[in-house]
């Protein structure tokens, strides 16, 4: 059976590796230094809301930074690297509040669909002090047993109001590639379909993508990564339009919007 781990030196461009079935189990892991890609078409479970002991079948599995890697699965980090988490903004006003984006009127510039405050990507010196405190959280998933890392909301220029643009988030994301590399990590593009070529050119090593089968964007994502792609969708007509169209190559999962634990009421977990 083939394994879901594909071993490659950091840094370097993606392989066309041998695919893995859906279902399979991870091989041993590469000596260390080494980043591994995931491979195309594992069982996947996206747990950012919570860790659950994973269904069988299950390979891979994304979960928070702050909680353990799931025991002998391909494990990918989750870090919210261009936004503050909504518990976190307190901290970023105490410790560092010209690091949060503003308006000229000096109130943080927000994502108001999931409370987040933008973090300021705006200038190179801004850009590397960032990445000092993001780069200690990927360092972070690394010493606790992650091989991969998601770094969110690489389209906050989006919600900036005019403020961040696309190459200022990308120049940051050069420099975020750069540290998961060096730590030994894989890092996944997450979501900004518009940006895949160039995110790829720069040194993502996968995707994740919420919602690609919903709006019909998991095309792009396939061709960048080579069909290295985790793709989570929340609606069930995005589920069966992804499943019947990539079911057989992306690694799909869909689940409830909280994505919530096992055993939570409201938890939804299915695969093609």
């Amino acid at each position: 059976m083939t394994g879901v781990l594909t071993v490659a030196a950091a840094g370097c461009g993606s392989s066309g590796g041998p695919r893995g079935g859906g279902d399979s189990a991870p091989s041993s892991q590469p000596p260390s230094g080494t980043v591994v890609r995931p491979e195309p078409h594992v069982g996947f479970d996206y747990q950012i809301g919570g860790p659950y002991p994973p269904a069988p079948g299950v390979g891979a599995v994304s979960r928070d930074r702050t909680v353990k890697p799931a025991p002998g699965l391909y494990n990918v980090c989750y870090v919210n690297a261009f936004q503050a988490q909504p518990d976190a903004t307190e901290w970023w006003q105490s410790n560092h509040p010209d690091l949060l984006l503003r308006h000229a009127s000096g109130a943080v510039v927000m994502d108001k669909d999931w409370g987040e405050a933008l973090l300021d990507v705006s200038t190179p010196a801004k850009r590397e002090r960032l990445a000092v405190i993001v780069g200690e959280w990927i360092a972070g998933c690394a010493a606790g047993g992650f091989q991969a890392v998601e770094a969110d909301n690489l389209d906050s220029y989006e919600r900036s109001q005019g403020l961040l643009t696309a190459e200022d988030d990308l120049a940051f994301a050069r420099l975020l590639v750069t540290r998961a590399h060096a730590a030994g990590l894989a890092i996944g593009q997450k979501n900004a379909v518009g940006l895949v070529e160039r995110g790829r050119s720069l040194g993502f090593d996968f995707a994740v993508a919420e919602e690609c089968g919903q709006y019909e964007e998991c095309g792009p994502y396939a061709r960048a990564f080579d069909d290295r792609v985790f793709v989570i969708e929340y609606q069930a007509a995005g589920f069966h339009a992804a499943c019947e169209a990539w079911g057989d190559r992306l690694s799909i999962v869909l689940r409830d919007e909280d994505v919530l634990p096992a055993g939570r009421p409201g938890h939804v977990r299915r695969t093609c």
